[in-house]
């Protein structure tokens, strides 16, 4: 909510640039809620323009100083901040629970997923290395290096508000570049930390500037010929968007939209294993997870009934409660039109023909009904035409799309709109094997229901879940935010040849 705020704030936020906290001046201001009571707990300030184009220039300042650093110097301030966020890590993760809504040990994932990146990046020296070949022609030796880009922005969403920041600046800071982090405003809390504890970790003041914002702070990074990168997760039609708009001002840019991640049971699947996976995937964090399982697709009518009613017996046992309540499976959504949205698609659901097996929208939290709460959903019968099955719900909601046959199950993932992760739970590894090969998704499980890869593997969808051809960390991030410059050598130790006017070969 973008707004002129007339009234006394509850708490005012602030940005983190050159490495103070520095108040907003637009005067534009976005309530940051308590998703438990639905009360504004804080005020966040938004960038104009002009502010953004300001934090733009103090980053190219300081990226001067910090591209000259060498990376082993810069992986120690990586290793600091890794020892001042474990220690803080339960104040970082109640601090992100009450903002977003998320539990507390739900939390403590999001911030530990952030920091195992942060671990592979410490891991520059190495990553960094370029490649040597000795006597490529008579004398003549060629050899790569990898650079900085200078400034790069990273534009992250609310549903992850550690794990995604640290995914995009561990690996731009580690290569030497200056990152400026325009965090959602949902839930600006937790980044303005981090920033803090790089500053702490020995990070110079400037190369790492927190900006809040809305469309004005992001159309800046965008435009800016100064920032030469920008990472983005979100929505599709704004990842298609950001994407776009960067490519046609010669950025380089990383977009993550979307999902709708199916989980295929096989009629030779541990069935119990089965069930607690979706239970899991699908409810956790109330389904706003861009890996959440949204659709299951049980093989063969005897599966269906048979996981069907599994599942709606264990969703009844689910226990819904305050971010803070350590015995919740799930707590709130992080706002209210997030809640009006998903009863919204229950009943869109409905009105297609899906059967509403479980009906969480009129989940009440005894003495929070204000808060953003919505129970758990089960639709049974849904179909591959009705927009519950082609639209990101993101929230508890659990579509049942029931399969005739493996080769049927196949195609719903590959045939989606979206191509972010899949996952297969079966017993046969020829199937599992064949599904591996065939899927047309970005990542796959097998009997893992969320197959978020580790660190040093690379993060990324297909279709219209990615845009651009680097993915989110591993191997990818580091040539993602740097650039390649090869060097041809030659000391002819005063051979002179004359000139050539032939194309050099090295035969």
């Amino acid at each position: 909510m973008v707004r002129e705020h007339e009234r006394a704030p509850v708490r005012e936020l602030t940005h983190f640039v050159n490495g103070r906290h520095t108040p907003g001046t637009s005067g534009s201001f976005g309530d940051v809620y308590d998703p438990n009571t639905g009360e504004v707990q804080a005020l966040v300030p938004l960038a104009s323009r002009t502010e953004t184009e300001a934090v733009i220039a103090n980053s190219v300042e300081a990226q001067r100083q910090w591209g000259e650093w060498n990376p082993q110097r810069r992986a120690r301030v990586l290793l600091r901040f890794l020892q001042l966020a474990e220690q803080e890590k339960d104040a970082l993760a109640r601090l992100l629970s009450a903002e977003h809504g998320k539990t507390v040990a739900d939390a403590h994932g999001d911030i530990r997923r952030g920091l195992d990146v942060v671990e592979f990046a410490a891991g520059i020296p190495h990553l960094l290395k370029g490649e040597f070949t000795d006597n490529a022609g008579t004398g003549i030796d060629v050899h790569s290096l990898r650079s900085p880009l200078g400034v790069v922005a990273g534009i992250t969403p609310f549903n992850f508000p550690a794990m995604i920041p640290l995914w995009k600046a561990a690996p731009a800071l580690a290569c030497g570049n200056a990152f400026i982090l325009k965090p959602s405003e949902r839930d600006p809390s937790v980044p303005l930390r981090i920033a803090e504890l790089f500053l702490e970790a020995g990070l110079p003041p400037g190369v790492l500037n927190v900006l809040n914002g809305a469309r004005e702070t992001v159309d800046t990074l965008l435009t800016d010929p100064r920032v030469a990168a920008l990472g983005f997760v979100g929505s599709t039609p704004v990842a298609a968007h950001v994407y776009a708009t960067a490519a046609a001002h010669g950025k380089r840019a990383q977009c993550f939209g979307g999902a709708k991640n199916h989980m295929i049971v096989m009629p030779d699947a541990d069935l119990d294993q089965a069930v607690d996976a979706l239970l899991g995937a699908g409810y956790g964090s109330a389904g706003e997870r861009c890996m959440a399982v949204s659709v299951a697709v049980p093989v063969g009518e005897d599966t269906a009934e048979a996981l069907v009613a599994r599942m709606k017996e264990r969703i009844g046992t689910l226990r819904i409660g305050r971010s803070d309540d350590p015995e919740a499976d799930f707590g709130p959504l992080v706002s209210r039109d997030a809640v009006e949205r998903v009863r919204s698609y229950v009943e869109l659901g409905v009105e297609e023909g899906a059967e509403l097996v479980v009906d969480g929208r009129g989940f009440v939290m005894e003495g929070h009904e204000e808060g953003f709460f919505t129970g758990a959903s089960l639709l049974d019968r849904v179909t591959p035409s009705m927009r519950v099955y082609q639209e990101e719900i993101f929230g508890p909601v659990l579509c049942v799309v029931r399969a005739a046959d493996y080769e049927e199950a196949l195609r719903l993932p590959s045939e989606h709109l979206y191509g972010n992760g899949v996952a297969l739970f079966t017993r046969d590894g020829d199937t599992a094997r064949d599904f591996t090969r065939r899927v047309n998704t970005g990542m796959v499980g097998i009997n893992v229901p969320i197959p978020v890869p580790v660190a040093y593997h690379t993060f990324g969808g297909w279709k219209r879940s990615g845009f651009g051809d680097l993915n989110q960390h591993g191997p990818d991030s580091i040539r993602f935010y740097t650039r390649t410059k090869t060097v041809t050598s030659r000391w002819p130790a005063g051979l002179r040849e004359g000139a050539s006017f032939t194309i050099p070969t090295m035969g």
